[in-house]
Formats: C-alpha cells, structure tokens, sequence
C-alpha cells in the first residue's frame, strides 16, 4: 500500500496532522487535498481532539500546488486553476478557518503560494528560524490564492502585502515574526518542543471560547467600534451560558486550575 498523504498522530489533546509528500516538498495534488480535509473533518469530530497542529515532513511546510497536477495546463490541455481553487483551496481554508479548536500551523521549512496562505490562515503559526514564506504566483502569472488576499493586507498592511505578493520575494521567519506575519519564530531544534508547548496549553482551554475567539475578531475587522462592541456583548452572553464559564469562575473563585469539559 502507499504512504498516507496525510500523516495523523495524537499527543493527549493535540492531534497533529502532516503533509507527506517530503519528495515534492509536500505541494498539493488532489488526493493529498482530499485526505487532509477528511483529516480535518475527523478531527472536528472527534470530542477528544483539543488542538490540531497542521505541519510539513521533511525540509518543508507545503511548497503550495503540484503544477504537474491535471487541470494546471502542464499536460497541454486547458488550464483550470479557478476549479481548482473552487474545489481544494477555497474549501480547506473555510474548514481550518471554522474548525471547533485552534488550529497551530508548525512551519517547519519553506511555505510557499498556496502553502504559505494555508499556513497563515491557521490561528497560530510558529516556524522555524530557517523557515520562509514566499508569495510566488507573480513568478507564475498568478495571483495569490489560498486566502492570500484577504489574509496578507491584514496581517502586514496594504504596503508589505502589495510588495509581497507582486515582488514574490522570500520572507525568512525571522522578519516575517518582526512584521507580525506570524506568532514566533524559534531555533530549529526548538520548533517540535515550542509547539508542543503552545498546543498543549491550547488544549487545556475552553474550545468553544478559543473558536468564539477567532471568529469575532475576523467579524469585526470590516466593523466599526460601536458594531464590535455590541458583537462582544452578543457573544459573550452566549458563552456566559455554557459550562465552561461557570467552571472557570467556580476555579478562580476556589484558585484551583480549571477543568474545562466543553467542546
């Protein structure tokens, strides 16, 4: 039988799923799209899942699409790169951007196009010092995808993404934690034990309010202050409801560590 696409392991909480295509620096072909949304979807199931970590085999993160796939044009026959985006990229950047825990993207090597999005869609990204991140659809007659356009200008402002995006120029991890493209940057040999480490705190936490978390703060970037702050007042009556805050005061109250049981 082949290797899996997708490798899954679990640790406790935190299950870690990683791309497996090392010859090719992990770039995407369908099928590795396929196992690794279906690796998602299981892990959104899954009660005893608290934290997933998106990573790389090998000396890379994910170099973005295989450009011998079908439908890239590479075979002489017409090119379907909006079908491809439609079908893998859109929905894979929906699921991780919806998914019910934090997602921490461990940037282990090169993240390049469509890779590099993925990666800076997740909640948290910590990479390695040797790590870099390269918008390269410039370099290919594209623009960027993955959730790029929306992610970049966010994250850097208009002036880095613009720069970026059209100069396709590699980001090492270094300047890329100094711009706030991402959480942190550590020495290579520290990346597995870092991670872990975020991940592991992750998933002692309420999951409901970590995946609140993440989507009332990307619902109020197009607000204005008065409309952010009645969204905060909505949600956090809504939390206020669940199990989870009630533990939460009943712990500090007793100062004692929550035990945080929702999902």
């Amino acid at each position: 039988m082949s290797e899996p696409l997708v490798l899954i392991t679990d640790q406790d909480a935190v299950r870690t799923l990683t791309l497996n295509r090392p010859q090719a620096l992990n770039s995407f072909t369908a099928a590795m799209h396929l196992e690794l949304r279906l690796a998602l979807e299981a892990a959104a199931a899954d009660s005893s899942v608290r934290c997933v970590v998106l990573t790389g085999a090998g000396r890379a993160f994910c170099a973005g699409q295989d450009l011998s796939e079908p439908g890239m044009g590479a075979d002489g026959q017409p090119s379907d790169v909006e079908g491809v985006v439609e079908r893998h990229y859109k929905p894979l950047a929906l699921r991780i951007r919806s998914m019910p825990v934090p997602v921490v993207a461990r940037v282990n090597g090169v993240a390049a196009g469509a890779g590099a999005n993925i990666a800076l869609g997740c909640d948290i990204v910590i990479a390695a010092r040797s790590a870099s991140f390269i918008q390269a659809f410039s370099k290919i007659g594209l623009v960027p995808d993955g959730g790029g356009t929306w992610l970049l200008p966010r994250l850097v402002g208009r002036a880095r993404a613009i720069g970026l995006a059209m100069l396709g120029d590699k980001l090492p991890a270094e300047e890329a934690e100094r711009i706030g493209m991402i959480w942190r940057c550590v020495d290579d040999a520290s990346l597995s034990e870092a991670t872990a480490a975020v991940a592991g705190r992750l998933a002692l936490l309420s999951s409901p309010a970590l995946a609140a978390t993440r989507k009332i703060i990307d619902d109020a970037m197009p607000m204005d202050y008065d409309d952010a702050l009645g969204q905060e007042a909505r949600v956090q009556g809504a939390m206020s409801r669940g199990a989870d805050f009630a533990e939460g005061v009943a712990a500090f109250l007793g100062k004692r560590p929550a035990q945080f049981l929702d999902r």
